[in-house]
């Protein structure tokens, strides 16, 4: 029983910690951005 519950603990905390909601946004403001596009990882 603890440990069922020990293990649904860990994987909401693991759930919880998975980045930032919404799309991804340089840092800066908008009128400084150089390059408005991610550079494409291959």
């Amino acid at each position: 029983m603890t440990r069922g519950i020990l293990t649904l603990l860990a994987v909401a905390a693991l759930l919880a910690a998975c980045g930032r909601p919404g799309p991804v946004r340089p840092p800066g403001p908008p009128e400084d951005i150089t390059y408005p596009r991610v550079y494409p990882s291959r």
